[in-house]
């Protein structure tokens, strides 16, 4: 278990940045616009040759307690209340203001250990920007520029006399068994409500306003003795109404968060039923080969009329994942979600299975019994043996001749044909088609002395007999 570090303060004083700079990664979204930072972002910081630490990453506390800034507000409170040592960020450059005097105040009603950090000092006297903070009463003061790494060591040295030798904080772990779930969808379907709930805790902001989730957040969590690994990620909208670049770096994340899970979980609607929009999403999940659930939200608030209306959108709209469940569910009472991790599970256990080569080569010669290829230009495709290639998804490597002249209609009767017979749910089915090499190409035929000889004579017979 690693001690965990809060990074708190108000909007814009560079605490992502920092966040970037200890873990040495890119997690954090960072962009000059005050209040990017919403929600609690945990990383590890691995110094080398120094024991690790966890780091929670807050949203700027901007003195109101309504709406979406009392919400992130509450946020980095909770983080500062769990964690074992508070870092105090401040702007070096615009010195001491009212807000932080503020949340000083808060933190010292906390009783929790504070240092005081004090933020970009690059490029000015560093001396001069830390005596504008003496009045604070701070005796460990450290100046830092993370967007430059400028006393990020002594910063990590300081923090590591402070920290205990154990926290109760537990790292995001490999561990292969943790099934990786990626909560994608529109703004505004109940995203995060469905993490919350799922936690049993408001570990997410939710809010009707949509675009609230801004970055991607993983959250470890144990369910009837499996552990998996929750992402929350930022709405999708069209390109023609994304226009902030915070957005734009968003829509990033979720679909880094796509490539990065084993089961994608498709939330949509049911009030507004399938818009193209969702097609759009599920598109970027098929795109990236991973296992489907489509998760249909607020169904507990639909009349009948209305339940069927959307029961026959799901029909004629998502008939290109017609191998996807797709599971009724009301985020906010909780209905559906034991269904919904049955589904998960497996599309999960689909999209790992493991395959053997004898089994796989005999489907393919009993599809091609039941089934061959048509005729193309008097020739028909032959499907000699396949083997598996990858899981996540099942990839199988077809060899034969003439396998170019196979059509798409006959591909997709293969990928039916294996998910019936290998009872596949909830995942797509990959074939990578390899044709045998002739051994004869780009070799010639050199004819004898006496073959030339005889070929000539036929040429004269021929031309005789017109």
């Amino acid at each position: 278990m690693l001690p965990l570090v809060a990074l708190v303060g108000r909007p814009n004083v560079g605490k992502s940045t920092l966040f970037n700079a200890l873990t040495r990664s890119r997690d954090a979204l960072v962009h000059d616009q005050p209040g990017v930072t919403r929600d609690r972002h945990y990383g590890v910081c691995r110094p080398e040759g120094l024991r690790p630490f966890a780091i929670v990453d807050t949203g700027g506390i901007a003195g109101e307690d309504e709406g979406l800034v009392g919400a992130t507000a509450r946020q980095a409170r909770a983080a500062a209340e769990e964690a074992d040592l508070v870092l105090f960020i401040v702007d070096g450059r615009e010195g001491a203001s009212a807000l932080d005097d503020d949340i000083l105040k808060w933190l010292r009603k906390t009783a929790r250990p504070t240092m005081l950090v004090v933020n970009k000092t690059d490029g000015i006297d560093s001396q001069a920007a830390l005596n504008d903070f003496a009045r604070y009463g701070f005796s460990d003061v450290v100046a830092v520029s993370s967007a430059h790494r400028q006393g990020i060591d002594e910063l990590i040295e300081d923090v590591l006399a402070k920290l205990p030798e154990e926290g109760n904080t537990s790292e995001l772990d490999t561990d292969p068994d943790r099934v990786r779930i990626a909560f994608i969808g529109r703004p505004n379907v109940g995203k995060s409500t469905l993490v919350n709930r799922l936690l049993g805790e408001e570990r997410m902001i939710a809010s009707e306003v949509p675009g609230t989730t801004r970055d991607s957040v993983a959250i470890d969590m144990e369910r009837d003795g499996k552990r998996y690994r929750l992402i929350d990620t930022a709405g999708l909208r069209r390109k023609s109404k994304v226009d902030e670049a915070v957005e734009k770096f968003s829509i990033i994340k979720t679909l880094q968060a796509i490539e990065q899970c084993q089961v994608a979980v498709v939330m949509l609607d049911a009030g507004e039923g399938v818009t193209d929009q969702d097609a759009s999403v599920l598109g970027y999940a098929l795109d990236a080969g991973r296992a489907l659930v489509v998760a249909v939200n607020k169904w507990d608030g639909q009349t009948d009329y209305q339940r069927q209306q959307a029961e026959g959108l799901l029909v004629r709209k998502l008939g290109f994942v017609d191998w996807a469940e797709a599971v009724r569910i009301s985020a906010k009472h909780g209905s559906g979600l034991a269904e919904l991790f049955k589904a998960i599970h497996r599309a999960h256990s689909s999209a790992t299975r493991e395959f053997g080569t004898s089994e796989v080569t005999k489907a393919i010669e009993i599809a091609y019994e039941t089934n061959p290829p048509p005729v193309v230009r008097g020739h028909v495709a032959k499907l000699r043996y396949a083997h598996p290639a990858a899981s996540n998804p099942p990839t199988f490597v077809v060899h034969g001749n003439r396998l170019r002249t196979l059509s798409d209609s006959y591909k997709r009767y293969l990928e039916n044909f294996f998910r019936k017979r290998f009872k596949l749910v909830g995942t797509p089915v990959k074939f990578i088609f390899r044709e045998g090499s002739n051994p004869y190409e780009g070799k010639k035929n050199v004819l004898s002395e006496r073959q030339v000889a005889k070929k000539k004579r036929l040429i004269r017979h021929v031309k005789r007999g017109k």
